[in-house]
C-alpha cells in the first residue's frame, strides 16, 4: 500500500481541506498520514520555519513514505529549502505547485521526478471525473498521461523530447544563482505559470532568461496560465505576446495557454522526468510520465 504523508511546508491551510484530500486518497487505496504541524499556524505560515522544516525532513527521512503531498503553497519554502535533508537512497515523490516549485528544483538537483499537481483543496473538492483528479491518480500509479491542448495563434509547431522542468516563474526567478537554480543543461522542456503578478514583472523574468541564454538552450516551452496577472497596455504587448517575442529567434516548439497553474483545471505533470511535446495546427499533445 502506497504511503502518502501530507505536510504544509509553506502557508497555513484549512484543516477541512486536509481531511477531504485524505479521504479521497484513502478511497484510492493509499495509506495517508500527516505531519505534526500540517494544520499549524504562525502568522501566514503553517508553523515556524523550524516546525515546517521538521515535518519536511521527517517525511524525507521516513523509509515508509512514498509520496509527500504538500497541502498548499503560499510562501515559505525558500526559508527552509537549504536545510532540507535529502537521503539519496530514498527520495519520496513530492507533489504540489506554486511555492512548492522550490522543492521541485531541489528534486531536480537529485535527478528525482516530482509532480507539479493540484494540492489539498482541489483534491478534496474537484469531481472524481475531472481531468486533474483522474490524471493525478494515474500519475501516482506510475502511468503515462497524454494531454491534448487546443490550438493557439502563438504556438510554434514541432516535436521535442527532453526533461520537463519549471513551475512558478517568480519562485524560479528567486532561486537564480543559488544551488537550487533550475538545471540548464540543454535538455530542458520548460513549463511556466504564475499568479497575481503584473505584466512588467513577468516580462523582467523572461528578459533575464533571454539575456542569460537559458531560453536559447531549451528543447521546448510550455506556457501555462497566468491567473489574475494584470496586463499593462503601456508595455504595448500582452504577457503571452512578450513571451512569444522573447523566444521568437529560436526554433523549439512552444505551447501556449496550456491548462496548468493557479486554476481549477490544473493539469498535473511530472517534472524532472521525460516529456514529449508535439505541436501542429491541430493543437498540442503533451505526454508526461
Amino acid at each position: 500500500m502506497k504511503h502518502i504523508r501530507i505536510i504544509s511546508p509553506a502557508g497555513a491551510v484549512d484543516g477541512a481541506l486536509i481531511d477531504g484530500a485524505a479521504k479521497r486518497l484513502r478511497s484510492w487505496g493509499y495509506r495517508v498520514t500527516e505531519g505534526h504541524h500540517a494544520r499549524g499556524t504562525w502568522g501566514g505560515y503553517a508553523g515556524t520555519d523550524d516546525e515546517r522544516l521538521s515535518d519536511l525532513n521527517e517525511a524525507l527521512a521516513d523509509p515508509s513514505v512514498d509520496v509527500i503531498l504538500c497541502a498548499r503553497g503560499g510562501y515559505g519554502v525558500c526559508r527552509i529549502l537549504d536545510r532540507a535533508q535529502v537521503n539519496p537512497q530514498h527520495i519520496p515523490l513530492i507533489v504540489g505547485y506554486s511555492d512548492i516549485t522550490c522543492l521541485h528544483n531541489l528534486m531536480g538537483r537529485h535527478q528525482q521526478p516530482s509532480l507539479h499537481s493540484i494540492m489539498a483543496k482541489h483534491i478534496a473538492l474537484l469531481p472524481e471525473d475531472s481531468i486533474p483528479i483522474k490524471s493525478l491518480h494515474q500519475l501516482l500509479e506510475g502511468q503515462q498521461v497524454t494531454y491534448h491542448a487546443t490550438p493557439h495563434p502563438f504556438n510554434r509547431h514541432g516535436h521535442a523530447e527532453g526533461i520537463l522542468r519549471g513551475g512558478n516563474m517568480q519562485v524560479m526567478y528567486g532561486l537564480r544563482g543559488t544551488p537550487f537554480d533550475i538545471i540548464d543543461d540543454g535538455n530542458t522542456i520548460l513549463v511556466i505559470e504564475d499568479v497575481t503578478e503584473p505584466a512588467h514583472a513577468l516580462d523582467r523574468i523572461v528578459q533575464s532568461w533571454r539575456m542569460s541564454g537559458l531560453l536559447s538552450r531549451l528543447r521546448g516551452l510550455i506556457v501555462g496560465r497566468f491567473a489574475e496577472c494584470r496586463e499593462d497596455e503601456r508595455l504595448r504587448r500582452t504577457i503571452y505576446e512578450a513571451i512569444a517575442e522573447a523566444v521568437g529567434n529560436y526554433h523549439f516548439p512552444v505551447v501556449f495557454d496550456f491548462p496548468l497553474g493557479h486554476i481549477e483545471d490544473n493539469y498535473p505533470v511530472m517534472l524532472n522526468a521525460p516529456c514529449t511535446i508535439d505541436v501542429s495546427s491541430n493543437g498540442a499533445r503533451v505526454t508526461t510520465n
